[in-house]
């Protein structure tokens, strides 16, 4: 061996991490409030937990998540600025369904290589959704994996905390007979499904850069589309009609409308969902039809237009809707709450027990209607 082997030489450029540092830490700065301390690059975040001294029984909601192969698209593209909302979304809106306030949040990015720009970017994207979620980006990490990843490879993952009163606490057990599913609008595939979905584009030999008139864009535009956050505006709701109105939320992602919702049933209660309620979305009937994806693949896969369900009391169902709307997000009756019948048990468009739990069930009824 003529030549010393260096960490720069085994491909981990330190002051790549360090440039990539100072571009985004402007974005981070901005999701901080008073009760973030030590501002950016400290061994740990630093959040002021004094307020929670009001709360009677305060309880800390977390959740951590990933944005799983969307990646490949943003990596595809050279787009990095977005998906930043599709990481924040899957997380923050995981503790927002049981009424918790998202207080703050980090990211780990893992790559193969650290291009300043490109990392700056990604977190860009997650101080900017912090920002429409109103949760604290308090620190991160970005981690060089050569060998592992390739040069222009990386993942997302992130976690955040919030809290939720004991007794605001959203969830099954307030869940009743005659309660009105509200269906609150996706912006897209979100983040969910894309396997399938490159898959089917594969199959199909379309590139991204493909216009397609239905989209009114091109192919990779419209799978790049962020996720919508929707934490502000469900504790918007609840702030508005109280938890002893607004029920339960339920976040449509992996395993579809039905599996998501039964979640957040108790036993003995059924949902019905009316798949003629909306339109899809022209994305979701693209991908069936272009990879022949049978209906109950496509169903139990991807969001279909319907991002988070609000399961609320029927007389505030047509305020609901209203309130959603005036902040910007689609919203409709997807359906009711209603005892079990007879014939649910046989019927194949019933959904129960999944992601372990043990809760009520879902009916799906009717046909789509294509958007």
């Amino acid at each position: 061996m003529t030549q010393p082997v260096t960490y720069a030489s085994a491909g981990v450029d330190t002051h790549a991490g360090d440039r990539a540092v100072e571009l985004m830490k402007d974005a981070v700065r901005a999701t901080h409030g008073p009760q973030v301390l030590g501002g950016v690059g400290g061994f740990a975040g630093l959040f002021d937990a004094s307020a929670l001294t009001a709360y009677r029984r305060p309880l800390l909601a977390t959740s951590t998540d990933g944005v799983g192969t969307k990646v490949a698209i943003a990596q595809a593209l050279d787009v990095h600025d977005t998906i930043g909302f599709d990481l924040v979304g899957m997380v923050v809106d995981d503790i927002v369904v049981v009424g918790a306030k998202p207080l703050f949040m980090t990211d780990y990015i893992a790559c193969g290589r650290v291009v300043p720009e490109r990392i700056a970017d990604v977190v860009r994207g997650i101080a900017a959704a912090c920002s429409v979620a109103g949760t604290a980006l308090v620190g991160g990490e970005t981690a060089e994996h050569p060998g592992l990843l390739g040069p222009d490879e990386y993942d997302v993952a992130g976690a955040a905390t919030g809290v939720v009163e004991a007794d605001g606490l959203l969830g099954p057990d307030r869940v009743r007979a005659g309660d009105v599913l509200v269906a609150l609008g996706s912006s897209g595939l979100h983040s969910n499904g894309y396997s399938l979905v490159r898959r089917v584009i594969q199959v199909a030999g379309w590139g991204l850069e493909r216009h397609v008139d239905t989209l009114g864009r091109t192919l990779g535009e419209e799978l790049l589309e962020p996720t919508r956050v929707y934490a502000a505006d469900c504790l918007a709701l609840v702030d508005a009609f109280g938890a002893d109105q607004v029920h339960a939320f339920s976040h449509v992602t992996g395993g579809g409308l039905a599996a998501n919702v039964a979640r957040v049933l108790p036993p003995g209660l059924v949902a019905d969902v009316d798949r003629a309620a909306w339109e899809l979305p022209p994305v979701f009937g693209l991908v069936q039809q272009l990879g022949r994806v049978p209906w109950g693949d496509l169903e139990g896969t991807l969001n279909l237009g319907v991002g988070m369900v609000a399961i609320v009391a029927p007389d505030v169902a047509e305020d609901v809707q209203r309130a959603a709307r005036d902040r910007g997000v689609p919203a409709w009756v997807l359906g009711a709450v209603r005892p079990p019948t007879d014939d649910d048990a046989a019927s194949p468009d019933v959904v129960a027990g999944t992601k372990g739990v043990q809760g009520g069930a879902v009916r799906m009824r009717g046909a789509y209607r294509a958007g």
